[in-house]
């Protein structure tokens, strides 16, 4: 495809991700038996309250992450993807409701208490967020912020900590990871802050590993050394990643399903091959249109999304993309498109797909 970069070695895509409204294999659940998933997302919902009114932030999305597998959700900022991962962690302010399900190897998640929470949050499923200088603290060495996540979870003393912190930073590659160790983030560049983010999310050998952004403020040429350090690592552990992304080139490259959000909801879903192969989301064409080329003539403005996402606190009738979209038609507008398997393992919420003859 032009604009995006060719396969890094990637997998080859297996299992459709699938609707987890049931447990893999469950009688009159329409899904045929098969890995059970580490973790099942169903129907979650996340909503803001404040004095300017609700803001329904994610509306109704369901997901599920097999071990070993990895997984790109993609969208515009503001689409609901950190939030939905920040939910899967439980890590929302006060002010956020949840409801749904979030299973971890079956285990319920929502409801569950702060220290509940902290038990299983780093331990099995850990977050490498988006702006490591952010995530460290300036003012610790960076060993100590690595045995500090390590000391939580796992009965080792002071030596082992500190022996399994060097490890860790070796694991990532940091060149001279004993000196490292007690070095401040100030003194490493930004490619090297975001090994160490890494390192402390890997400490307790999580099970899920969710990478929020974790690319976004780097060069090219580092974004594509973390990512290929991300997918080593997984093949060494059996680690699912969960890539939280706008970057449809790097989904393109490195994950094996694909989810695409708009204004809360899942509009388009499928194995990374079928989905840019065969995009059916007027949505997904865009972003794919909006990707910046070489060929490009020099001083001509790069292509971009007409109009603004949706207000998430105002619900509208109809599709959401509606108003930014060339292909709306006047059912557009009346009504929501359900997200529904319209093609083997392809899904998607468009009432006038792209590329099929309109009914």
């Amino acid at each position: 495809m032009a604009g995006l970069p060719r396969d890094r070695g990637r997998r080859p895509a297996s299992a459709v991700v699938t609707e987890p409204a049931a447990a893999v294999g469950d009688a009159g659940s329409g899904v045929p038996p098969g890995p059970a998933p580490l973790l099942d997302v169903s129907e979650l919902q996340v909503t803001f309250r404040g004095r300017g009114g609700t803001v329904h932030a994610v509306q109704g999305i369901s997901f599920s992450v097999e071990p070993g597998q990895t997984l790109a959700i993609i969208g515009e900022s503001g689409s609901g993807k950190t939030v939905s991962a920040r939910a899967v962690l439980g890590l929302l302010p006060s002010s956020a409701q949840v409801s749904g399900s979030i299973r971890f190897k079956g285990v319920q998640l929502v409801g569950r208490s702060e220290q509940e929470l902290r038990a299983y949050r780093g331990r099995d499923v850990a977050m490498v967020f988006q702006h490591p200088e952010r995530s460290l603290n300036p003012t610790m060495r960076v060993g100590t912020q690595i045995t500090e996540a390590i000391r939580t979870h796992l009965p080792v003393d002071r030596t082992q900590a500190h022996e399994r912190a060097v490890e860790l930073l070796r694991m990532v590659r940091v060149p001279a990871p004993e000196r490292r160790f007690y070095e401040y983030p100030h003194q490493l560049s930004g490619g090297m802050r975001q090994r160490v983010v890494i390192a402390i999310a890997l400490a307790c050998g999580p099970e899920v590993l969710i990478a929020d952004e974790a690319t976004t403020a780097l060069d090219v040429t580092t974004q594509a050394q973390i990512m290929d350090l991300l997918l080593d690592l997984q093949g060494q552990t059996g680690t699912a990643l969960v890539m939280i992304s706008h970057d449809l080139a790097l989904a393109a490259s490195y994950a094996e399903q694909v989810i695409v959000m708009y204004a809360g909801r899942i509009v388009e879903r499928a194995a990374a091959r079928d989905l840019f192969g065969n995009v059916r989301m007027p949505y997904t064409r865009a972003l794919l249109g909006a990707i910046p080329r070489g060929e490009t003539d020099p001083h001509v403005l790069f292509p971009v999304i007409g109009g603004r996402p949706p207000d998430l606190a105002t619900v509208v009738p109809g599709c959401s993309f509606a108003p930014r979209c060339p292909d709306a038609q006047q059912d557009c507008a009346q009504q929501a498109p359900p997200l529904e398997e319209q093609e083997l393992g392809h899904w998607y919420a468009c009432w006038h797909p792209c590329g099929k003859e309109v009914q």
